[in-house]
Formats: structure tokens, C-alpha cells, sequence
């Protein structure tokens, strides 16, 4: 059999890697996936192998139930080719986000199309055996939704609204999750349904959401900055997650942005954080009701979802604070560009939903505090992917891995479950 390297290096495989005993055969795979339909020709000269070697390659891929003959394509003067078509169907993956305040869960199929959602409000941070009840409780409502039809499912990811250091995933911050005593403790969900499950920080993975479902397919350095409950950043730099040393790479929350400022969290002064996300917007709220009486945010207890439906309407006290938080964000944004240069900034999370009332005042921020080279070649812009990107990114995680090593994929139970 020829091997081409050239072709498993633009893979990112190596022919010599223990953990992939079939490289070339993982690599061809992610080919089909990523032109949908190809025939076997194309695939020989689109990867520089002999036909021969791609008829045997596709030999060994067609009884997994991942990929299957549709016909047959267009003749260039010979026979006509036979087209193969990855099977986007044939299994699903679980997306899980765990925020600050909610839990939510995506199945999605092998072309990150949401098939089933759901998602609750929970107080993930104080209730920790609560959450992982409810995280079972909602991937169970899933599965079992027609959608899913029992197709197998390939693994469960993770997005969590916390650091996460590569090399101890299960780890959690004692400082952003106290509760929960370092132990993220997922492995029995794991365990139940029988699949690998994968962690990482919830804006990471919105950002990969974005570079691989998004509007930002064909770009290859951006940045995804998710405003919740709290407020993080995720980075993809040439195509993949920037993570850090220790997985602590896009806490933008923690940037100082008022050096004489409230305490944050973390025990720093004057955080972003602190003027940024759902506890800050409602702080501010609350200090300044005595100068809005008439506002209706004055009649009653409110949350920062409150807040952002008051500025919808219109409300004078709910725009001042939104702009204002929108203005801070823009300080840290400006520096990010000016640092990084990312190509694309998108905002996502809550505060996202606000569209121009935080971008326009963002923007203006960003302009005046940038040099002209970084901003000019920077898109800011909220996230087309809504409420479901982390999630979505979640269930991305997996199928990343599995593209890249198709052993990943529970090949034994595709074509006995129908899934093909």
C-alpha cells in the first residue's frame, strides 16, 4: 500500500503515531466528511495516492455504516465513477453546556445540526450533586426523543464556565466553583451510556462552534467572547483552540479595567468581571435606581435577564448600565485586538441577544482605543449560532477527535442500529 505523508501532515496524522494504528485510512475518511460526496478517483487525486490504494482504503471504511455508495457522478470519458457520501445520520453526540446559572444539552448529528434540545435554569454553582442529576436527567431526554432514533451515540462533551487545564479536565477552580470541591464528577455519565466524555471551557468552545459551523469556516485566527453569568473568551489561532499552558488561556474577565474598582471574585481589584456579566449588571442597576424613579426595573426585584428585556423596551436605566458594561467590554476588546490581531471577534452568550444596543457603543469604544491596522482588519459581530453555540461546540469537541481517529466511532453498532 502507498502512503502519502503529505497527505496524513495536511490531516495532522502521522503515519507512525501508536494511538492511530490506521492513519491513512482516518485520513481518508475526513476527506469524505469534508467534501460530503466524492468519488474514489477524486479522493486519489485530491490525496496522491494510486486508485488502488483508495479502492482498498474504501474498502475497509464502507462496512463501518459511516459512509455509503450513492450513485454514480458525472463521466469525464471513461466510466462513469461511483460517488460516496458521508453519512451525517448514522450516529449522534452529545453537547453539554454547564453555565454559571442553566444547563443545557444538544444532540447533534455528525454535521453539528442540533436534533434535540433542552435546557433549564439551575443554580449550578451552589448545587453541584443537583447539576450532575440534571445533566443525566437531560442527555436521557435526548436520546430518547425520535430524533435520535436510536443511531449510536459517539461521546459526550463538555462546556464548562470555568477554566480547564488540559492535563486534569476533571479538575474544577475552587474560586469560580467553591461548591464543588475541585471534582467535576461526570465519569458516572460516562460510564452509563458507555462513551467517552470530553471537558474544556465553555468559550473555547464556542469559539470552535464558530470556526467550524459558523460564518467563520474559512478563518482561521478569532475570537469568541461569551457574556453570561459571567464573562470568558475563547481564541482559535490557525484553526485550532488556544488553550495555554494550563488551560487558562482567554480569562478576559479577570483583565484589570479599574485598578481602584470592587473586588473581584478572584481577589484582584477592579476585574472586568466586576463591570461585565449578570451579577455586575445588576449591581449597577441597583446603585443607580434613585436616579431613574420612573423606570420599571424600580418596581420590582430583578436579574440581569430583566435588565436586558428593560433595555429591549427601551427602559433609560437599563440602557445606561447596558451601555456601560458594553463600553468596559470594548477597553478589553480594544486590547485584545491590539494584542492578537484576530481577524473576527464574536460576541456570544446573554448579552449577545442585544445585538446594536451593546455593538454600536462596543464598536465606538474599540475604534477609539485600537491602532488603526487592527481594527481595520477586525469584524465584531454577534454570534449567528444563538443560544445553542456552546453546546454545539461541546458536541464538536467529539467529533473533532473521532474525525481524527475513527476508532472513536462505535463502528459496531451503526449498521445493527440502522444508523447507516
Amino acid at each position: 500500500m502507498s502512503v502519502n505523508n503529505d497527505f496524513l501532515n495536511w490531516k495532522g496524522l502521522r503515519r507512525t503515531d501508536p494511538d492511530r494504528p490506521r492513519p491513512l485510512a482516518d485520513a481518508i475518511l475526513r476527506l469524505i466528511w469534508e467534501e460530503q460526496q466524492i468519488s474514489r478517483v477524486d479522493i486519489a487525486t485530491k490525496a496522491g495516492l494510486s486508485r488502488s490504494t483508495v479502492s482498498e482504503i474504501v474498502g475497509e471504511i464502507l462496512p463501518l455504516g459511516l459512509v455509503a455508495t450513492v450513485g454514480e457522478g458525472p463521466s469525464s470519458g471513461g466510466r462513469r465513477p461511483i460517488v460516496l457520501e458521508f453519512q451525517d445520520d448514522a450516529c449522534v453526540i452529545l453537547g453539554i453546556e454547564m453555565g454559571g446559572s442553566h444547563i443545557a444539552v444538544a444532540l447533534t448529528n455528525l454535521r453539528g445540526k442540533v436534533v434535540a434540545w433542552e435546557s433549564r435554569d439551575h443554580p449550578v454553582r451552589s448545587d453541584p450533586v443537583g447539576t450532575r442529576k440534571l445533566i443525566a436527567e437531560l442527555c436521557k431526554i435526548c436520546l430518547a426523543t425520535p430524533a435520535a432514533a436510536g443511531r449510536p451515540l459517539v461521546g459526550i462533551g463538555v462546556g464548562l464556565s470555568s477554566p480547564v487545564d488540559p492535563a486534569h479536565p476533571d479538575k474544577l477552580s475552587t474560586l469560580v466553583l467553591p461548591e464543588w470541591n475541585e471534582r467535576l464528577g461526570l465519569d458516572d455519565l460516562s460510564e452509563t451510556f458507555g462513551v467517552p466524555l470530553m471537558v474544556d471551557n465553555d468559550a473555547n468552545l464556542g469559539a470552535l462552534a464558530e470556526h467550524w459551523w459558523g460564518l467563520e469556516q474559512e478563518t482561521q485566527d478569532l475570537a469568541f467572547i461569551k457574556v453570561a453569568t459571567g464573562i470568558g473568551s475563547g481564541h482559535i489561532i490557525d484553526g485550532e483552540i488556544y488553550r495555554g499552558s494550563t488551560g487558562v488561556a482567554g480569562e478576559i474577565g479577570h483583565i484589570a479595567i479599574d485598578p481602584h474598582g470592587k473586588t473581584c471574585m478572584c481577589g484582584l481589584r477592579g476585574c472586568l468581571a466586576t463591570k461585565v456579566g449578570g451579577a455586575a449588571l445588576e449591581a449597577r442597576a441597583k446603585e443607580l435606581l434613585e436616579d431613574y424613579p420612573k423606570s420599571k426595573l424600580a418596581k420590582k426585584q430583578f436579574n440581569s435577564n430583566d435588565i436586558e428585556e428593560a433595555a429591549l423596551k427601551g427602559d433609560a436605566l437599563a440602557l445606561f448600565v447596558i451601555r456601560e458594561a458594553a463600553e468596559f467590554l470594548g477597553i478589553a476588546i480594544a486590547g485584545l485586538l491590539n494584542l492578537m490581531n484576530p481577524s473576527t471577534v464574536i460576541l456570544g452568550g446573554e448579552f449577545a441577544r442585544l445585538g446594536e444596543l451593546v455593538l454600536q457603543p462596543l464598536r465606538e469604544t474599540v475604534q477609539s482605543r485600537t491602532l488603526v491596522n487592527s481594527v481595520a482588519a477586525a469584524e465584531i459581530r454577534v454570534s449567528t449560532l444563538g443560544p445553542q453555540s456552546v453546546a454545539i461546540g461541546a458536541a464538536t469537541l467529539v467529533l473533532k477527535e473521532a474525525l481524527g481517529d475513527s476508532s472513536l466511532f462505535p463502528l459496531g453498532k451503526i449498521n445493527s442500529q440502522g444508523g447507516s
